[in-house]
């Protein structure tokens, strides 16, 4: 890795590691050290190894990293870096690779001779996935020896012993089992570690990560030389590109910058930051920086060239919204000494990046657009178009951030919304249903106090490919944004939405999967934050009644109408419902509506990049993705 090899010559043993304080309660309060107990908690532990690997990695001293999922349920992760200290520890009086294990805070990162850059918790990490487990167990490779340490409900069970020799050079290798006592489910998902296995391989350049599941020897490796010119080449998967992808690099005062990106023809931004591969998803100064080097560069590029350039010498001034419109970019940073805002991780502060990113992005893009006159040209023409698509629609954005003259000038009917009367945004909940038949029953069946309706009449516009300008031509769309009342696209705010449940509703066919995928789709592009902050939820309405005239029983899929069979016994009759207008007031309540019985499906972004990649190639009109996508999925 550049930059890294000066921390070659520092040697790496026991005096290394620093202890902050001691391990206490973790296993009584682990919400506080992963934040749940449920499956992101459980992954959280899979991140926080892999994190301690991934430094070694951007740290220069390994470029490999096997993941492994056990058929027992453990997980196995390795990497060639330069293996745990097993030395004595100065101070503490024992091998150093247990204080990693049993001392909350105990780690090489705080002093950064040992580590340059880091993402993982500084030695919180490694204690905090040992007392969650049932059982782990570390092996160090180091001097052509296997050192070898087990722990069980974190308590030592076997110290620190040479168990052979070993050919590997050097490397860490760590085994848990969590602790099904504590965890609501001890299942680990493939394709979550995948996506953020393949994820970190693009943001480590070189490195070879693999991911194994023992179980049917399914078997993964992502390595990309390319690094985050690759990752934009795949989220640009399914969209239509414009030029090829632009790599920028520096560094300055010990801060690493690359820059990857490439326009589209579409209408939305898709920036993704990256501080010591943590995703800032929130930005902060790094992308702040990058951002004003962006619309400087462009700027002062185009008051370079001809007036034929400048349409007709008509002062071009671009603004922010212009030089992002259509645009994904990866940007990663490396440095040392991180502040985040707030405990997140998720918006960087450190409020010296902004100015190096901004000086590295500007002299390098006005190097490229001088240098590259056809790549210019197709970054020029596609800023230029959007801003003056912003100055032919002014009058639309206007509509759009002032909400109030939306109602009063949309085509659409304010009587169309079933409004609540409770002020309070948190306890209300918007049920956007599909048809008049589906709105009738819900408007009679709710609860009129805290449970609003907005029917759809008919399929609203798929967004994918649609500038604001279209979106506020649409009458259903219109009527959601007006419901919402948070705005939309960049003047979306999300301390002004009516609702904090935004529930869709829609039937179980094929029609009733496209709305609600049109839906989230329209979400995810023009109201995101209303995603990220879980807001949105998918209702889940049975497809079956079965009943006799004794007692009945929902049934939500094939599986469950066996259950539900067998639980009414003979004699039963099933009404199977095409769709929620089937269902009279009551029923719709009790199934959809009803607090204490229904059934909601909350709406996450793991990974807002595949996210991004996956919407692109279903709803894009990229029919070969697609296709290909269907084939390897369904």
């Amino acid at each position: 890795m550049q930059g890294m090899t000066e921390l070659t010559d520092i040697k790496y043993d026991a005096s290394a590691i620093q202890v902050i304080e001691g391990l206490e309660h973790v296993r009584q309060r682990p919400g506080m050290y992963i934040g749940t107990t449920g499956s992101k908690g459980l992954h959280h532990l899979v991140w926080e190894i892999v994190d301690n690997a991934i430094d070694e990695a951007m740290n220069g001293f390994a470029d490999k990293i096997v993941v492994t999922l056990n058929s027992n349920g453990s997980v196995t992760v390795f990497d060639n870096g330069r293996g745990i200290p097993v030395d004595i520890h100065p101070t503490e009086k024992i091998p150093a690779v247990r204080l990693i294990f049993e001392v909350l805070g105990a780690g090489g990162k705080f002093n950064n001779s040992y580590y340059k850059t880091s993402g993982g918790l500084h030695g919180v990490g490694a204690a905090v996935v040992n007392a969650l487990s049932e059982w782990l167990n570390v092996r160090v490779y180091r001097d052509h020896k296997i050192y070898e340490i087990e722990y069980r409900n974190s308590k030592l069970v076997q110290d620190l012993k040479v168990i052979g020799q070993t050919t590997i050079k050097s490397g860490t290798e760590i085994t848990f089992l969590p602790d099904k006592n504590i965890f609501e489910t001890t299942e680990f998902k493939y394709e979550t570690i995948r996506n953020r296995l393949r994820e970190l391989a693009f943001l480590n350049k070189g490195v070879s990560i693999s991911l194994l599941r023992a179980a049917d020897g399914t078997k993964e490796k992502f390595k990309y030389n390319g690094g985050i010119s690759q990752f934009v080449e795949f989220i640009n998967e399914g969209k239509e590109t414009i030029g090829k992808v632009v790599y920028i690099s520096g560094q300055k005062n010990g801060v690493d910058v690359e820059l990857a990106f490439q326009y589209t023809t579409g209408y939305t931004e898709n920036i993704y930051s990256f501080v010591n591969n943590i995703n800032t998803s929130e930005g902060g100064k790094h992308d702040e920086g990058f951002r004003a080097a962006l619309t400087r560069a462009l700027n002062e590029f185009i008051k370079e060239q001809n007036s034929e350039r400048q349409r007709g010498k008509k002062e071009i001034s671009l603004q922010g919204t212009d030089t992002t419109e259509g645009l994904t970019a990866v940007l990663s940073v490396r440095m040392s000494n991180v502040q985040f805002e707030g405990q997140t991780k998720k918006r960087l502060g450190n409020p010296e990046v902004k100015g190096i990113v901004y000086n590295i992005v500007y002299e390098g893009l006005k190097e490229y657009l001088n240098k590259n006159k056809r790549g210019a040209k197709a970054i020029l023409d596609k800023v230029i178009s959007s801003y003056e698509e912003r100055e032919a629609s002014k009058a639309a954005r206007e509509i759009a951030r002032q909400k109030n003259r939306l109602s009063k000038t949309s085509l659409i009917s304010v009587e169309k919304l079933a409004g609540c009367s409770s002020r309070d945004p948190k306890e209300r909940e918007l049920f956007i249903v599909e048809g008049d038949s589906a709105g009738g029953s819900a408007k009679q069946g709710r609860d009129r106090r805290t449970q609003a309706i907005l029917p759809l009449r008919g399929k609203p516009m798929n967004v994918e490919k649609k500038s604001i300008k279209d979106v506020l031509n649409n009458q259903e769309l219109v009527s959601i944004i007006k419901a919402i009342d948070g705005g939309v696209g960049s003047d979306f705010d999300i301390n002004n939405i009516k609702y904090h449940k935004i529930i869709i509703a829609t039937d179980a066919d094929v029609d009733g999967s496209h709305i609600r995928l049109i839906l989230l789709t329209f979400f995810y592009r023009y109201m995101r934050p209303l995603i990220e902050n879980g807001h949105v939820y998918i209702a889940q309405p049975p497809l079956y009644k079965v009943y006799n005239k004794d007692r009945y029983e929902y049934a939500y899929n094939d599986e469950d109408l066996k259950r539900a069979k067998k639980k009414i016994g003979k004699n039963y009759l099933i009404q199977r419902y095409k769709g929620l207008g089937e269902m009279n007031p009551e029923q719709l309540y009790e199934t959809t509506m009803n607090l204490k019985t229904r059934s909601l499906i909350k709406v996450t972004i793991e990974d807002a990049a595949l996210a991004d990649s996956m919407l692109s190639i279903i709803m894009g009109n990229k029919v070969d993705s697609r296709k290909t996508y269907l084939e390897k999925y369904l």
